[in-house]
């Protein structure tokens, strides 16, 4: 749950959602809420659990650090519980912190006083400061070691295993998140969608690719001597390849789109164009095609029809007394007109 408020949190803050923003917030200070509060709450009250006082072998000892006067030791031990509780010696294994000042006394093969309880055999704590009953009990003790095979151990879950446990939890809850959300989060934004003077994505990089690039600012026309040959030669080295089968260009937008299954002769190169040159066709098509008052400009390159055949200009001009085209070759030639009202 926990993975899956903060994977909420962050795709919220990526697509800039507040739902799932808020949505997640909300989770996760609830559990913090949830948290704070089990951890404030006193366990209910009833009977201690049944501890019992015992003899116990150290069969090793190992002290595992620390900075304060309390350092962990690990003990092996062989636990001799009382007749009266009719269990045999048996090995167990605990870790306890022990005063450096009283370590010494502590030693392979000694016997110690130690505190158990018979329903959970392997709940075993050294008794720092016996009684003087106990203390000559354990002077004049003998104890043999218990074989390895009666070693307990907590059967429940260990603690490392709940780590990993509320890791893997962690993990899903996130993945889970993300896996609702991996539209958004990973569709490309399509070219309408491209801001002015930002590049637009490829739509594919495998077979198929569409790339485009707006120009902004004041005078920034395509119109503009040498802005066209520079935007193609941009768009060029995005896609990392000259042959492509359509060019658009309008006033301030010129996109470029290419397959790679295509023949030689169903592509052209983005450097043969005559970029130089299509101006003058946009001014004739804005002048001579009857739109008095042109509103829009397009030029559509695509590959020609025939082998040896170059590609095809058409420049498309719009206005309020319609739309109107002309055509023209790979030299900027205008092969045919098409005025307003005109078919074809």
């Amino acid at each position: 749950m926990t993975g899956a408020a903060l994977a909420a949190v962050a795709v919220g803050v990526i697509l800039e959602d507040v739902r799932v923003f808020v949505a997640g917030g909300g989770v996760l200070a609830l559990l913090i809420l949830f948290a704070v509060l089990g951890g404030k709450r006193r366990p209910a009250g009833g009977e201690p659990p049944v501890r019992r006082l015992a003899l116990a072998r150290i069969e090793d000892l190992r002290a595992t650090g620390g900075e304060s006067a309390d350092v962990p030791v690990k003990f092996r031990l062989t636990v001799a519980p009382e007749r009266e509780d009719a269990r045999s010696a048996y090995r167990v294994k605990t870790t306890q912190h022990i005063n450096l000042v009283d370590l010494p006394a502590y030693r392979p093969r000694g016997i110690a006083v130690v505190e158990y309880r018979p329903d959970k055999p392997w709940d075993v704590r050294i008794v720092t400061r016996p009684t003087p009953e106990w203390s000559r009990r354990a002077e004049e003790a003998e104890i043999d070691s218990a074989p390895d095979s009666t070693l307990v151990s907590n059967p429940d879950v260990d603690e490392g295993s709940w780590c990993l446990l509320a890791l893997l939890a962690f993990l899903a809850g996130a993945a889970l998140v993300v896996l609702l959300f991996r539209g958004p989060l990973f569709t490309e934004v399509s070219d309408g969608d491209t801001p002015p003077g930002s590049p637009s994505k490829s739509s594919s990089t495998s077979r198929t690719f569409t790339t485009s690039t707006t120009v902004s600012g004041p005078s920034s026309s395509l119109l503009a001597f040498g802005r066209m040959r520079a935007t193609a030669m941009e768009l060029e080295g995005r896609v990392e390849t000259g042959f492509v089968t359509e060019v658009t260009i309008e006033d301030r937008r010129m996109t470029v789109s290419g397959d790679s299954t295509r023949p030689p002769t169903g592509t052209f190169h983005l450097q043969t164009l005559p970029y130089e040159l299509f101006p003058a066709l946009v001014r004739e098509a804005r002048t001579t095609l009857g739109v008095r008052t042109p509103e829009t400009w397009r030029i559509d390159i695509t590959p020609g029809t025939g082998d040896g055949v170059g590609p095809r200009v058409r420049v498309t001009v719009t206005g309020p007394e319609g739309t109107a085209h002309l055509d023209a070759d790979a030299t900027a030639r205008i092969t045919d007109r098409r005025a307003v009202g005109e078919r074809g």
